[in-house]
């Protein structure tokens, strides 16, 4: 299966799991155990959500124990929640200011999440591979995102 039918599937997944739900902690376990469990070569999977202006907190995952607690702009979560753009890091450890909350670690993806047109929370998947993700896996999670986020409306 080419990746973007995957992603297609994925979706639809992730829209029958969500559909008609309005409780956003409920929907963000859901997706992060969807993700966790459809996704290969990934050790971590999930949300941090918006707690100020300056501060992400740990929302939803699948993996291990995570940092609680990332500050808007540092690392890789921080600097997608600031920027407001998919951040995809073929290797973490040359990122700037990465916040190493699993050693495990080596490649990421984090997808911002939008509420009234404000960052609300990112998703955060890791791998523990050099340069897992691509273009495709960019498209086909922020798809899934978009999926997320009609819920939030």
């Amino acid at each position: 299966m080419q990746k973007q039918d995957f992603y297609q599937s994925l979706v639809k997944q992730a829209q029958a799991l969500i559909s008609g739900e309005s409780n956003v902690i409920a929907n963000m376990a859901n997706l992060s155990a969807l993700l966790f469990t459809s996704l290969e070569d990934i050790n971590w999977a999930g949300f941090y959500l918006v707690d100020s202006p300056q501060e992400l907190v740990l929302g939803p995952f699948q993996g291990n124990p995570a940092c609680i607690r990332i500050p808007v702009g540092k690392g890789v979560c921080g600097t997608a929640a600031h920027s407001k753009e998919t951040q995809l890091v073929d290797d973490v450890h040359a990122f700037d200011g990465h916040i190493a909350c699993d050693a495990a670690s080596n490649s990421e993806i984090v997808i911002p999440v939008f509420k009234n047109g404000e960052v609300f929370a990112v998703l955060d998947i890791d791998s523990p591979s050099l340069a897992r993700f691509d273009e495709a896996d960019r498209e086909g999670l922020q798809a899934l995102v978009s999926c997320f986020e009609l819920t939030l409306s």
